[in-house]
């Protein structure tokens, strides 16, 4: 007797896991079917770093300045500086990212002061070779050629430590 009561709970434990399943079954498909679908990322979403050029000139917008090399908290950035004999202005001989030991933090976008290097949403980059997720400056170029270019970026206001205790002094 015992035998057929361990049967039928069986049965009736299955039931009640299937009539969970059954009852998610008829709503909305969260999956995509990925190659044919990609999926839309956020606007600020952290993906791979490029380098934008100006789109009037095509020149590189880096300055060579270091910044983002500096600001980098796992060295993920390697510049070498060189300077233009005709114009006098610095530019990166060798820029490269290594993507293996990068952390997409995106704190080299913000040290840089010249809108050079920005983080997109693009996020296929699945290889067989490691050595083709170190990029250097023709890839991270071309990279960023359908990036939106945009000149002068929106930053929240700084407000100076006089502001703050004047309006404190306001409210009282």
């Amino acid at each position: 007797m015992d035998y057929f009561k361990k049967i039928f709970s069986g049965i009736y434990n299955l039931l009640l896991g299937l009539k969970t399943t059954l009852k998610y079954l008829p709503g909305r498909s969260v999956t995509i079917q990925y190659p044919k679908q990609r999926w839309t990322m956020p606007e600020r979403s952290r993906g791979i770093v490029v380098l934008l050029s100006n789109p009037e000139t095509g020149e590189l917008n880096c300055t060579a300045c270091l910044l983002c090399q500096k600001a980098c908290p796992v060295a993920a950035i390697t510049i070498t500086q060189a300077k233009n004999p005709e114009t006098k202005k610095r530019y990166p001989k060798k820029f490269e990212i290594n993507t293996l030991i990068c952390c997409f933090c995106g704190l080299c976008e913000e040290a840089c002061n010249f809108d050079a290097i920005k983080m997109t949403g693009k996020y296929e980059f699945a290889t067989f070779d490691k050595q083709s997720l170190i990029l250097g400056k023709e890839r991270l170029q071309e990279l960023g050629r359908d990036v939106k270019y945009e000149p002068k970026r929106k930053r929240p206001a700084v407000k100076s430590a006089a502001d703050k205790s004047t309006s404190q002094e306001d409210k009282q």
